[in-house]
């Protein structure tokens, strides 16, 4: 590993090596790699996370491109795993890369899971939140959440020292459904801003620096800068 790369991040008092040591022999999970995964995945890889897995089965398509700055407009119909490799590799080759092309699914999620310290949830959709919290709750690994809707975004930890749950947050999640024909408009600076915060809060996971979002909720709305902390 080399410090002097990292030498912003040793710097800050109750950092320094150790903790960059730390970042470097963890393992972190990123599934969805559109909006969300794109920042979280590259500030984890430039703050010098060991592993990382890439866990998506989508391809490249022109309306990605307002907001997943992992991709260029050649690369349409592309997989997003192998161009969101190709961009991370460029950007540390320190940095072991896993590959997940076929999605998380029930057959595959525990098996990959396990694998890891820290599972960032950069999906769209409940079904795959709560197969990641469910799985997560099994072999004792914790979780950082995000989602935007609109100018709207939220972030927030699951199965941490708390052990609050998805379902804590969520008490009608059983009547919760997806609608896969609904599309969700956004500005690509937010999930910019939440996937950066996702960042942060698996970095303070990972290496016990600051204190963690574990039962408490942060929300933003980014039309009129308003941030607000819910306690769950």
């Amino acid at each position: 590993m080399d410090i002097e790369r990292y030498s912003r991040q040793t710097l800050i008092d109750g950092f320094g090596e150790s903790g960059q040591r730390k970042l470097f022999s963890s393992r972190v999970l990123v599934v969805g790699l559109g909006g969300l995964g794109a920042p979280v995945a590259s500030y984890l890889v430039a703050s010098g996370v060991g592993c990382i897995g890439l866990c998506d089965p989508d391809t490249v398509s022109l309306t990605n491109l307002q907001r997943q700055i992992l991709y260029s407009e050649k690369e349409i119909g592309e997989r997003k795993t192998d161009c969101a490799l190709r961009r991370l590799g460029a950007m540390s080759p320190e940095t072991e890369f896993r590959i997940i092309g076929e999605g998380l699914t029930e057959e595959n999620a525990e098996r990959f899971i396990a694998d890891y310290d820290v599972v960032m949830d950069c999906t769209d959709n409940f079904s795959t939140r709560r197969l990641i919290g469910r799985v997560c709750r099994s072999v004792g690994i914790p979780w950082v959440h995000g989602s935007i809707e609109g100018t709207y975004g939220s972030v927030t930890v699951f199965n941490h020292d708390g052990k609050r749950q998805l379902e804590e947050l969520y008490e009608d999640i059983d009547d919760l459904h997806d609608d896969r024909n609904r599309i969700i408009g956004t500005f690509g600076p937010v999930p910019g801003v939440v996937g950066s915060l996702q960042a942060m809060e698996a970095i303070k996971v990972l290496t016990g620096f600051g204190e963690v979002l574990d039962g408490r909720l942060l929300t933003m709305n980014l039309a009129d800068m308003t941030f607000t902390t819910i306690e769950f």
